[in-house]
Formats: C-alpha cells, sequence, structure tokens
C-alpha cells in the first residue's frame, strides 16, 4: 500500500493544534494528561511538547505532586508567542484592545480619531499607542479585527455603506492592509457583539440565537448554526429598516432615522414616551433603568415588535438583548419583551440581557481575531 507523502507531517499538525487548544481550554496539563487527552502515547505526547517548546509556543510553568515518583512537568501555552488587536471605530472615539494568544486582554486604549478624516492614520496611530502601553513590537501583532458601524461587503471585506463614519468606504481597507499587514479584517459592530455573546455571554452554547442591538441606531447579529448570516451583500441585521404598523415607511434610505423600527424604539421616542409618562433622566438608558412598571411596559412592547419578527422569520429559540437600552433595561425589561412576544408570535423565542462585561464591539473583535491568529499560529508548528 502505497503512502500519501506528507502524511506523519499533516498527522503532526493536526495533533500539535489539538494539544493546543486543549492548553488553552484545560491548562496546565502533565504530559500524562495532555496524552489520556488527545489519546496520544506518553512518548509521542513527549515529543510534541518538546517540539511546541522548540518553537516557543507551549512552557514549562510549574508541577504537580503525583504518587511516590518525581513531581510531574505542567505544560501551558506562552502568551507572548503571539498578539492581537481588536478595534471599535466610533464617529468620536477610536478603543484598541490587545490580548496575548490566550485571550487575556493586556491594554485597552481609547483615543480621540481628530475628525476622522483619515481612517488608516487614526487607525495606525491608535495600534501604536496600544503596542506603545503594552510594551509589544507591532511586528508581533498577528491579527487585527476591526469594528464599524454600517454595512461590511462580506465579498469584498470592505465597508459598503456607513451613515456615521463617511470617510470608511471602499479602499480603507486594502490601505489598512498596506500599513498594517494582511491580517486586517473590518467587520459590522453588531456581528462581533453576536460573537462575544456566543463565547462569553448570554449565548454561550447556543449555535442559534439572535442579538438586538437597542441603543441611537438599531442593529441585528444573526448565528445560525454557529455561523454569522452577513447576507448576500452584508446588509442582514439592518433592523432599523423594519416596517412598523403606524409607522411612515422612509422616503429617503439615505436618511438612517427614518427606518420605521428605528422610529418606533430610538431614543427620540423612547424620551417622548418618558416624557408622557412622567420619566425623567439624563439619557434614554436612564430613564429605562429607572421607569416604571408602565413605561417600560411600552417600551417592551415595542422592542417586541422586532423580536416577533425575527422569531416568526428565523425562529432562533434565543434572544439576546444588548446595547445601551438592553443594557440598562436588564431582567427587568428582557422579562417583559419575553412576555409581550409571546402574546402575538406563534413561535416566540426566549428573551434575555446581555451577558457580556465591559465593551462587547471590543470584546467581539478580540475573539474573532484570536481565531484567525491561532489559526495561523497553531498551524504552523512542523
Amino acid at each position: 500500500m502505497s503512502r500519501s507523502p506528507g502524511t506523519p507531517r499533516l498527522l503532526r499538525r493536526l495533533n500539535d493544534r489539538s494539544a493546543l487548544e486543549l492548553l488553552l481550554s484545560q491548562g496546565p496539563l502533565t504530559r500524562a494528561e495532555l496524552g489520556e487527552r488527545t489519546g496520544l502515547s506518553k512518548v509521542t505526547a513527549g515529543q510534541l511538547l518538546a517540539r511546541l517548546e522548540d518553537r516557543g509556543l507551549v512552557e514549562v510553568v510549574g508541577e504537580r505532586a503525583g504518587g511516590r515518583g518525581p513531581h510531574a512537568a505542567l505544560y501551558a501555552v506562552v502568551p507572548s508567542s503571539a498578539y492581537v488587536a481588536g478595534l471599535e471605530v466610533l464617529p468620536d472615539s477610536l478603543t484598541v484592545g490587545v490580548a496575548d494568544i490566550t485571550g487575556k486582554i493586556v491594554v485597552e486604549v481609547t483615543v480621540n480619531p481628530k475628525g476622522g478624516k483619515d481612517p488608516v492614520r487614526a487607525v495606525h496611530s491608535a495600534v501604536q499607542r496600544a503596542c506603545a502601553s503594552a510594551n509589544i513590537s507591532q511586528t508581533q501583532l498577528r491579527s487585527f479585527v476591526i469594528g464599524t458601524r454600517g454595512v461590511v461587503d462580506p465579498r469584498s471585506g470592505d465597508v459598503r455603506f456607513s451613515h456615521d463614519l463617511p470617510d470608511w468606504h471602499v479602499g480603507v481597507l486594502a490601505s489598512l492592509r498596506q500599513t498594517l499587514g494582511a491580517s486586517v479584517t473590518i467587520e459590522n459592530d453588531v456581528n462581533l457583539v453576536a460573537l462575544a455573546e456566543h463565547r462569553y455571554g448570554a449565548a454561550a452554547g447556543h449555535e442559534d440565537f439572535a442579538v438586538i442591538w437597542a441603543g441611537i441606531g438599531q442593529g441585528l447579529g444573526v448565528m445560525l448554526g454557529g455561523r454569522l448570516h452577513r447576507g448576500l451583500t452584508g446588509g442582514a441585521g439592518e433592523i432599523g429598516w423594519l416596517p412598523v404598523p403606524g409607522e411612515p415607511l422612509p422616503s429617503d434610505v439615505r436618511h438612517p432615522q427614518s427606518g420605521s423600527f428605528q422610529r418606533l424604539v430610538g431614543h427620540e421616542a423612547l424620551t417622548g414616551l418618558a416624557k408622557r409618562h412622567g420619566v425623567h433622566g439624563l439619557s434614554v438608558a436612564d430613564q429605562v433603568r429607572n421607569g416604571g412598571d408602565r413605561y417600560l411596559d411600552e417600551v417592551a412592547g415595542r422592542l417586541a415588535v422586532g423580536c416577533a419578527a425575527i422569531a416568526v422569520v428565523l425562529d432562533p429559540g434565543l434572544i439576546v438583548l444588548s446595547g445601551d437600552i438592553g443594557r440598562a433595561g436588564g431582567v427587568r425589561l428582557a422579562a417583559k419583551v419575553e412576555q409581550a412576544v409571546a402574546r402575538v408570535c406563534p413561535s416566540p423565542s426566549r428573551v434575555v440581557t446581555t451577558g457580556v462585561a465591559g465593551n462587547p464591539v471590543l470584546r467581539g473583535a478580540l475573539v474573532a481575531a484570536l481565531e484567525q491568529a491561532r489559526e495561523q499560529v497553531f498551524s504552523d508548528t512542523v
């Protein structure tokens, strides 16, 4: 029987990848524990660890006491073997987070993009500042994922349209890759929130769910079968344009605030609703956080219109409320939305509040960046 050339090399690479993933998720581990979990013999596991140690990917971090014999060495992934950057771009701020290959965030900085007229210069400057704060070189960054408002074309990776960031247009991605390297990706911000909820938050363990971002603008992130659904042109999730009975249809789609669902649940609409209920606050989030049951019932009823539309079309089983309104309303608002959806939808979904701490866009960007970096680093071991 002829053997395919390169097969042993491929098997070593697959074993290395499996071992590194185990060390990240379950480590530190001894050689015997790693062999047991991977199904490899102690000899093969030892050879694997020696190879990865030579490549600077794993290191001994301690010992584990056993029986009468000597203590067994504990191995873990070297955190500094690679770093990634995640970014959130807003009209008036640019936030950069840098994480090591284990996922630990080592620095987070926010800068003023100074008008944002030159996105490439603004991003490069912010990344340099973050690297300086983390005391690492830019060459150690293996992946960059940037979250922006607007529609990102899934075929080209370019921002196809962003009302809030008009200077982020076709061609910016190519310029960023020339400046930072080929591993730059731009992604819609709410899609990144969905990744964060799936990894760390309320949707952990769920392969089908939707995230509604309720805030200044309305957005939707959808994951089906464990994969983000972006649509043919990247326009999936633009829920602010959802037609709503009683609200006028937009006459010009170049004005985002004219979408029917946006008119129903946007900040201006909820501020007017709060005044009618005698609810006062410095922000809409404060109004939702401190509002009485009657006010919150109306807010929930409005959000339920969007949730019901998602439930009857996608039947995701789980809808996560995020954004400043979803976060402020918390469990109380989510329960009211779930009840309102159940009244009008034959296939109601469970509705929960966000479970992601910190900046969800940034955390989602780091999730995506880590997946890319680990694919590069962990697949190049032999």
